[in-house]
């Protein structure tokens, strides 16, 4: 209940944008769109529609032909995991890709933004929901501005485009650095990981050095990345299969990935056991703060049914926890600004980052109380650590 005001407070406010900002970035992701068809249609010989599954599958599959690997009820399949594992199979495939990336960036974030620029203050008001996801996250619809990409560097510079709207405004963004393998290592109570933690070492390169029997400084960057997939993998419960799908590698290898991982991370491996049995006894799984999941998944003749139980069950402890610790720090920091009579705003909220609308002459003390809310909500094994960005745009805070 706590959580409604503040919850009714950012969607009331909203979130500044440039409309002008968001048209020019449209304009450049239509360029961007024409130069791909072009070079598309150059290497496939001819021109069709990219967006029509029944044409495209044509020109790949008898045109092309190339192996087909999924048909539908009406023809072929030509969806991104079928097109990812044709990828090394023909040039163009990677360019299709990349215009469907696009293509989606400018219906969904800016022919789809536009319209929700509020005409009377020139904000996005989107709603907030505290009931809807299963592990309790808060989401956001009417528009979802938690699904900005932020891996592409195109999606990135959307954000170019949400800023402080007055004089002497900026944005502060705080983002939980980690939050579910703190929560994690806390939980499992494994000594390698708090460890780690605690020295402030970098965890993705600890784990490529225990999962490669490399000393830590010969860790590439490669390893790293894969150890890094290992690590969030292992938080939702990744398989093998899964694993290989998302190095490239043979289902083997990443089996072996993992067994080594497991057998490093000892606290981690018995706690993946326990949780399954504890939750297949009770029924349920618990976050840190006793909010409950029911997982009645686990007790399924569909053995499909049981795995995602068995994910659920190890997952939502972690995930739940860390959704936990993020709303308690929205209300505490909520609250203080109202306290310290700040005329600066909490106004988004994207799973483990805060985003305010603060003055220049605020800017300090809502950093100290953005750090202090944050950091305190809960105190674990490992330190909770909140880093701040600061900067006119929403791409700049970040």
């Amino acid at each position: 209940m706590p959580l409604v005001e503040v919850l009714a407070d950012m969607e009331y406010t909203g979130m500044y944008v440039d409309k002008e900002e968001l048209k020019s970035f449209g304009l450049e992701l239509q360029g961007q769109i024409e130069k791909l068809k072009a070079e598309i249609y150059e290497m496939c010989g001819m021109e069709f529609n990219i967006n029509s599954p029944k044409q495209l599958g044509e020109v790949l599959f008898e045109k092309l032909g190339l192996p087909v690997l999924k048909k539908t009820k009406s023809g072929y399949s030509t969806d991104g995991d079928v097109l990812e594992k044709l990828k090394k199979k023909h040039p163009a495939i990677e360019k299709i890709l990349e215009f469907r990336q696009i293509s989606k960036l400018n219906s969904t974030f800016v022919e789809g933004l536009l319209p929700c620029i509020n005409e009377t203050t020139n904000r996005i008001h989107s709603h907030f929901h505290q009931t809807v996801t299963a592990t309790g996250r808060i989401s956001s619809t009417d528009p979802n501005l938690q699904n900005i990409p932020t891996r592409m560097e195109l999606g990135q510079n959307l954000r170019k485009a949400f800023m402080a709207q007055k004089e002497g405004t900026i944005l502060l963004d705080a983002d939980y650095s980690q939050i579910e393998l703190r929560v994690l290592a806390h939980i499992a109570e494994d000594e390698n990981m708090i460890n780690a933690f605690n020295a402030g070492e970098d965890i993705h390169k600890q784990a490529a050095s225990m999962v490669f029997n490399v000393p830590i400084e010969e860790v590439t960057k490669k390893m790293r990345s894969n150890a890094k997939a290992v690590n969030f993998g292992i938080v939702y419960g990744i398989s093998d299969y899964g694993l290989s799908e998302q190095l490239d590698v043979p289902v083997k290898v990443a089996k072996g990935y993992i067994e080594q991982y497991l057998n490093k991370y000892n606290g981690i491996k018995n706690y993946m056991s326990d949780i399954e049995s504890k939750a297949k006894e009770k029924g349920y799984v618990e976050t840190l703060f006793n909010r409950r999941r029911y997982v009645p998944e686990l007790s399924s003749s569909n053995y499909m049914v049981r795995q995602f139980g068995n994910r659920v069950a190890m997952n939502t402890p972690i995930q739940g926890t860390a959704a936990d610790i993020i709303k308690i720090a929205m209300i505490r920091v909520y609250d203080e600004l109202k306290k310290n009579n700040l005329k600066s705003k909490l106004i988004l909220q994207v799973h483990d980052e805060l985003l305010i609308e603060t003055y220049e002459e605020e800017k300090n003390i809502v950093k100290q109380i953005l750090k202090n809310c944050m950091e305190n909500v809960i105190k674990l094994k490992v330190p909770l650590i909140a880093e701040i960005g600061e900067g006119k745009t929403w791409y700049d805070a970040k």
